[in-house]
């Protein structure tokens, strides 16, 4: 009876199976037409589905035969196709408005082959369609003709790599940005929805904003106008007259207090290192108009970015009216004073420790150490309507600089070139100006931005610029509407309880830890248990009330995109201002909620989850929890252990920078280092050696972060018993930790662009922040069988935490 019963669903299976895959089909070649796209599905991976199917013959045509032989094929179809539905979706159908009922109808395609595989019951296989998903994506990120054990990236990404081209206009791509621009879209859609009921009026400011950026009509209509009566306003420039004017003083107060540029140093308003329970003014060196010093210093290596950062500078002058002569003579001008501060300015790796560089003082004081700016005039425009006197407290971070650069100032205007001084201001104003300006202006700038990082010539839709800018300008107003349409509020407490779990593994870890004495290990536990967790969003933006009384004093107009965002510098300065002596507020985030990104603070002693990271592939609460641990687990860990980097070990669980550690565990602490130091300084990427010193503190975090989430995997499975494998994969939950983890960092990247990374980014790039970390970690070695002194598994291995 069993048998006859069995016999008689086998075509039934088989049925099921078959219309599911064809009615996928069907609904990717209606997409196709109706998006207007000539799209080629892949026959062979159908094909394959198909024949896998009434490939098993009687006796063995039960369900869990057909799952357990098929459902790599199935997965992979399934892939395919609901890869295809969801670009679709979300990048086309939008924007044509195209009913999405025939797409919604993909989902529940789904539930029908969960179903099916489900019946299968197959003992410790998840095949939920979550895990189906899921499965398909992993397996498609995979190349398993290479060895984990021998390269452990190109295992875990080298799928991914071949199906993933760089998208053209982008110098990188990987799950981070293919989140941001799935996170954009909502965005795009909340801004423009002009039927939304009960918005604040900081949310309609929102709105508002973002639609003056889009008047691209108004904004050709006044073209560079806009920016040329800025300059007369400030007092002019030797581009389009004659200009001879002793105005320095002025001109540095307007630039850097009206329009928040930094010509030569960067003055803020954050927490007193020595006293977090403290705002206070601080002082540091600034940035240069390409993104590292390396870039002046080295010519011959950076000739091809210098010209074209050259060039770039001459068309803006003659957009807004100087002649090519004239641009060409004043701008190399500019980039010859660019970089004499490049000679002066202090590299990243040399500015670790804060101990070194954090040097308070009192304002009048300032005028003894560069006494080029007459700063007590300068303090008070800058920080209006706050007043300034000679006793207000300064932290300098960067004295030797603030020295030499005055002395530069000071041989300029003896050498009778005042006029450079004023040009390199003016244009320091031209730079913060471009994107905001008419389609020339953002022509010049894209062309310069090919050479630099490398990227295709490409139209970037005006809305993403204008939804960036909007997430800067009212990134917590628009915050508030993403949060509420797409965050569902028990994310948050499924979020902290994975915080909880993480800070356990780490504090639990400190009992291990070899080279650090009792008593520091007392207080760095202490120190784990006293970081501050914030989670999706800071509360007062689901308040309409306290919302709009932060964003009261912005005015938002509908169609004058440049008078908004002037309006914007005003603002922020008026903030910035406020801010000056008050104790830190906690609900002042760095990272407005759609960002795809966490950091840690050590002067709150916090760490910041935002929302717009809280979601795949980092997170589902529908996958299982070996890559959750092993996605935003790590991402969790690697923030907490960035309390305890070469950095943030100096301050005290009160954000306080102070020497907490016994000497014995500074000095034993600084000897660790040195060997992730050594061996992230062995990598190179196309012949370019990394700087193990200026990443040292990500690497830390890296190889923190992955122990911990390990580790606290470890004591879930404790609690909860081991959870069903994923189908197709072949691969126990703990290889799948290990390889959800290289996936978050799948990436490709313009040689360019990679430049640009070794020069500049404290982090590693995306290949050494997987083999880095896993290589130095004995459970990877031990769950994959790697062979001693295998590639990913060497004998001498970095531990810290």
């Amino acid at each position: 009876m069993d048998r006859a019963l069995e016999m008689h669903s086998c075509p039934e299976m088989r049925l099921a199976l078959l219309k599911t895959l064809q009615t996928f089909l069907k609904l990717f070649l209606f997409l196709g037409k109706k998006c207007g796209r000539k799209l080629h599905l892949d026959t062979n991976t159908s094909q394959r589905a198909v024949t896998c199917i009434y490939s098993v013959k009687p006796p063995f045509v039960r369900p869990e035969v057909i799952i357990s032989r098929c459902s790599e094929n199935l997965c992979a179809y399934f892939g395919v196709l609901r890869r295809h539905i969801f670009r679709l979706h979300s990048a086309e159908l939008r924007e044509k408005e195209i009913p999405t009922r025939r797409v919604k109808v993909s989902m529940s395609l789904t539930c029908s082959l969960s179903k099916i595989f489900s019946c299968a019951a197959h003992p410790g296989l998840c095949l939920t369609e979550p895990c189906i998903t899921v499965a398909s994506a992993v397996i498609g990120a995979l190349d398993r003709s290479v060895d984990p054990c021998h390269d452990f990236y190109n295992f875990a990404c080298g799928g991914w790599v071949k199906k993933n081209p760089l998208p053209e206009g982008k110098s990188r791509w990987g799950p981070f940005s293919n989140l941001w621009e799935h996170n954009m879209l909502v965005m795009k859609h909340l801004l423009e929805n002009k039927t939304m009921k009960g918005l604040s009026k900081a949310e309609e400011k929102a709105q508002r904003y973002y639609q003056a950026c889009m008047n691209e009509a108004k904004i050709e209509e006044l073209g560079a106008k806009p920016l040329q009566e800025l300059i007369t306003q400030i007092g002019g420039w030797a581009l389009t007259e004659n200009w001879d004017k002793n105005n320095f003083q002025e001109v540095l107060r307007i630039v850097s207090a009206n329009y928040r540029t930094s010509p030569f140093f960067t003055v803020f308003v954050n927490t007193d290192s020595k006293n977090s329970n403290s705002n206070i003014i601080q002082v540091d060196q600034s940035s240069l108009g390409l993104p590292s010093r390396d870039y002046y210093l080295n010519k011959t290596a950076n000739e091809k970015y210098l010209t074209a950062y050259l060039n770039f500078l001459i068309d803006l002058g003659v957009l807004l009216g100087g002649s090519k002569e004239t641009s060409q003579r004043l701008m190399e001008e500019i980039v010859d004073f660019e970089t004499t501060l490049a000679n002066i300015t202090v590299p990243q790796e040399e500015r670790r420790d804060e101990e070194l560089i954090y040097h308070k003082m009192v304002a009048k004081d300032l005028t003894t150490l560069a006494p080029a700016v007459d700063w007590m005039s300068y303090l008070t425009e800058v920080f209006a309507p706050v007043p300034i006197n000679e006793s207000e407290p300064v932290v300098v971070y960067a004295k030797e600089y603030l020295q030499k650069v005055s002395d530069v100032i000071v041989k300029t205007n003896k050498r009778g070139t005042e006029p450079l001084l004023n040009n390199y201001m003016i244009m320091k104003v031209v730079r913060k100006m471009v994107s905001i300006l008419d389609q020339r202006f953002q022509d010049a700038e894209q062309r310069f931005l090919e050479v630099m990082y490398g990227t295709k010539k490409s139209c970037t839709p005006r809305w993403k610029l204008c939804v960036s800018d909007t997430d800067s300008a009212l990134g917590f107003a628009l915050g508030a509407m993403f949060v509420k349409a797409t965050f569902a509020e028990d994310s948050k407490a499924i979020a902290e309880d994975m915080v909880a779990e993480i800070k356990w593994a780490f504090e639990d870890s400190l009992k291990y830890v070899g080279w650090m004495d009792s008593e520091t290990k007392k207080a760095a536990k202490e120190k784990a248990d006293a970081i501050y967790n914030m989670v999706g969003y800071p509360e007062f933006i689901m308040n309409g009330t306290k919302l709009d009384k932060v964003f009261n004093d912005f005015e938002v107009v509908s169609e004058l995109y440049f008078q908004n965002v002037m309006q914007y510098y005003n603002f922020s300065a008026r903030v910035t201002a406020d801010q000056l002596r008050k104790t830190p507020n906690r609900s002042q985030w760095s990272m407005t909620p759609p960002t795809v990104n966490a950091y840690y603070n050590p002067t709150k002693n916090e760490m910041v989850l935002p929302a717009g990271i809280l979601q795949a592939p980092f997170y589902s609460r529908s996958w299982p929890k070996a890559l959750n641990f092993g996605g935003i687990g790590v991402v969790m860990g690697h923030e907490l252990t960035h309390a305890f980097d070469d950095q943030g070990r100096e301050y005290d669980k009160d954000g306080n920078l102070r020497p907490w550690w016994k000497n014995s565990s500074v000095e034993a602490f600084k000897k660790q280092t040195e060997c992730m130091i050594s061996q992230y300084g062995n990598y190179s990427i196309n012949k370019e050696p990394l700087n193990g010193r200026h990443t040292l503190g990500e690497n830390i975090a890296d190889n923190g972060g992955l122990k911990a989430a390990y580790k606290a995997y470890e004591n879930w499975i404790q609690k909860n018993g081991e959870e069903d494998t994923l189908p197709a994969l072949g691969m126990t939950n703990h290889q799948l930790f290990f390889v959800g983890f290289a996936q978050v960092w799948c990436s490709v990247r313009t040689p360019e662009s990679s430049h640009e990374g070794v020069i500049t980014d404290p982090h590693s790039p995306s290949r050494f922040r997987v083999i880095g970390t896993i290589s130095n970690s004995h459970e990877f070695s031990k769950h994959f069988g790697c062979k001693a002194d295998a590639p990913m598994n060497p004998k001498k291995k970095c531990e810290l935490w």
